[in-house]
C-alpha cells in the first residue's frame, strides 16, 4: 500500500527540482468552485496534489493541467470536450473522466473520478471515426501508480519504456459513453 504523505512529498520534491516555477498551490476555495462547475467531487489524491504541490505545471511531458485559473484549465478543458460530446453525434468523453494533462494531438491523460480507484484513462482519438470507446485505454489503475511510474521514470512516455507496459483498453468505455447519450 502506498503511503500517499510519502508520495506526495517525493512528487513535490521532482517538481521543484525540474521546473523553474511552480504555480501556487490551489486554494480549499478554487477547488470547492472546480468541484461546483464540475458537478462531481474529485479524488482526495487529486485535490491533495493540487492543494499540496501546485495547481498544475508538473509531472510527465507535457506537465497537469491547472485545475483552476487563467487559460486552458482542467475544468474548461473537461467543459469543451463534453460540449463536443453534448453537441451532436457520438459522444466522446465521458462523464467525470476529468482530463488532467494534455499530450498534444488530441490526446489527453485523464482520471476518472467516478472509479473508487481513481483509474488514470489515455484518451487516444487518433485514426478513430466514431465508435469513441475504442479512443480510451487505461495507463494506471490508481492515479498513485500513474505517479510513482512518473518518479521512477518509467512511464509509457519515456523513451526507455518498456513494451511490455502496453496500455489495455478501457473496458467500461463503451458503457461509460453510451450513459453520455
Amino acid at each position: 500500500m502506498t503511503d500517499i504523505d510519502d508520495l506526495l512529498r517525493q512528487v513535490q520534491a521532482k517538481a521543484a527540482a525540474t521546473e523553474d516555477r511552480l504555480p501556487p498551490p490551489a486554494t480549499a476555495e478554487e477547488v470547492a468552485r472546480a468541484e461546483s462547475l464540475l458537478g462531481f467531487g474529485l479524488p482526495s489524491v487529486l485535490v491533495r496534489l493540487y492543494r499540496e504541490v501546485a495547481n498544475g505545471g508538473f509531472g510527465p511531458d507535457y506537465q497537469l493541467l491547472p485545475l483552476m485559473g487563467a487559460g486552458r484549465t482542467a475544468v474548461t478543458v473537461y467543459h469543451e470536450e463534453r460540449r463536443l460530446t453534448e453537441s451532436g453525434g457520438e459522444p466522446h468523453w465521458p462523464a467525470e473522466v476529468l482530463p488532467i494533462l494534455d499530450w498534444g494531438c488530441g490526446m489527453y491523460a485523464a482520471v476518472d473520478c467516478r472509479s473508487t480507484e481513481d483509474t488514470v484513462l489515455v484518451f487516444e482519438p487518433n485514426g478513430i471515426e466514431g465508435d469513441w470507446h475504442r479512443a480510451w485505454y487505461v495507463d494506471s489503475g490508481t492515479l498513485t501508480g500513474w505517479l510513482e511510474r512518473w518518479l521512477a521514470g518509467t512511464g509509457w512516455y519515456e523513451e526507455d519504456a518498456d513494451e511490455a507496459d502496453e496500455m489495455r483498453p478501457w473496458k467500461m468505455a463503451r458503457q461509460r459513453l453510451s450513459e453520455s447519450e
